[in-house]
């Protein structure tokens, strides 16, 4: 219900007196309250300011409005204040709500409600936004025809084995904490750069060139991105590393191409090696078919040898036992097996010696003899 301001009082009833002024407002604690009773200062008067409040609204009112009139201007300009404090969050982003000026809570997208200013105040922040930021060079501008240039402050790197290595690398990151990112950093691009530079160094110094350059990117890459996010998380940055991109990797170009003449001779070094695999896998496994075989032809002929050896034995020892028991007879067949063997291959010319003759007949080659005179004039002739 409104009330109105009778006889210089308040919604509470009439204001006391003090040292016989009465209400006239011209205590000593001026417009801003009175002195207590030990003289010092005492806090605001309420009613004073409410009505002097009320008596503003009429001075802009026309005459005929009353107390309803203001009440129902004061209950607008509430309603709308209290309005004011809807709000819509986007889908990439978060709201940070701060209650006197300290945080008090995080909203999701969506229609969020917060106490209207001077009570609460909302920071929206783009989570989801990935920001880039670039390590060792600088990307050229088309608009005003600025070309890539390298820092060389910032990608010159010494290696575990004490070389220098020229290294070019992006990261890109969003937001993970939209309260810590908002309250705990900065320059959030600044911080992001110098804790990529700190983690590639201390990588790249546990590493060696060849490692760094190219059988182990991918590792050096993996290993700066888990420290860096691991150094952010210690500081509550709230920035979370979506990836880490290892654009350049080369010896300082002053060297790099001495270092290429010696890749291609370690590139030349493992194909002969590689060749030298693939012709060993060759002849070795034919080698082993080859010394498989050759025993196994050993094994039969010993076989073989040692089975001939043992019938030549018994057939002895067979030949003896009929000896023991006839030994003319025995001598005389061996003697004839043996003859046969040794006249098997041979020309041979068997005389009889019987009673009818010596059993030798003169013979001469006369066909033999004169084919060798012929072919003798023939030759003379030539």
């Amino acid at each position: 219900m409104p009330w109105t301001n009778q006889g210089n009082g308040g919604p509470w009833g009439p204001r006391g007196s003090n040292g016989g002024n009465g209400g006239t407002g011209d205590d000593d604690g001026g417009s801003w309250g009175r002195r207590g009773p030990g003289g010092g200062p005492q806090g605001p008067d309420i009613e004073d300011l409410l009505r002097r409040g009320q008596d503003r609204i009429r001075g802009f009112l026309p005459g005929n409005f009353g107390g309803k009139g203001i009440s129902l201007v004061l209950l607008i300009l509430l309603a709308l204040w209290l309005g004011s404090g809807f709000y819509t969050i986007a889908p990439e982003e978060q709201g940070v709500v701060l209650r006197f000026g300290e945080f008090y809570k995080t909203t999701q997208p969506g229609l969020n409600y917060h106490f209207p200013y001077p009570i609460e105040t909302v920071i929206k922040v783009a989570v989801l936004t990935v920001r880039r930021v670039e390590i060792g060079f600088r990307t050229g501008s088309e608009r005003t025809r600025t070309p890539t240039r390298n820092i060389d402050d910032e990608s010159l790197m010494l290696t575990g084995d004490e070389n220098i290595i020229d290294v070019n690398f992006v990261v890109q990151w969003a937001l993970k904490d939209a309260a810590a990112f908002t309250f705990n950093i900065r320059n959030s691009a600044q911080t992001v750069k110098d804790a990529a530079e700190s983690a590639m160094r201390e990588v790249i110094g546990r590493s060696n060139i060849a490692a760094a350059l190219a059988e182990e990117r991918e590792r050096v890459a993996n290993d700066t991105q888990d420290l860096l996010q691991g150094v952010l998380d210690d500081y509550e940055t709230g920035i979370l590393v979506t990836e880490l991109l290892l654009q350049r990797a080369d010896p300082p170009p002053a060297v790099i191409e001495s270092y290429r003449d010696v890749q291609r001779a370690k590139a030349d070094q493992e194909r002969l090696i590689n060749e030298a695999d693939a012709f060993k896998n060759r002849v070795v496994p034919e080698a082993n078919g080859q010394a498989a075989q050759l025993r196994a032809e050993a094994e039969a002929y010993k076989e073989q040898v040692v089975a001939r050896a043992e019938g030549a034995a018994q057939r002895f020892i067979a030949v003896y036992d009929v000896y023991s028991g006839a030994r003319e007879v025995t001598k005389e067949r061996i003697y004839l097996e043996t003859m046969e063997d040794v006249f098997r291959d041979m020309n041979k010319v068997i005389i009889d010696t019987g009673q009818s003759g010596p059993g030798v007949v003169p013979y001469l080659p006369l066909p033999e003899i004169q084919k060798r005179a012929t072919t003798r004039e023939t030759a003379g002739e030539r």
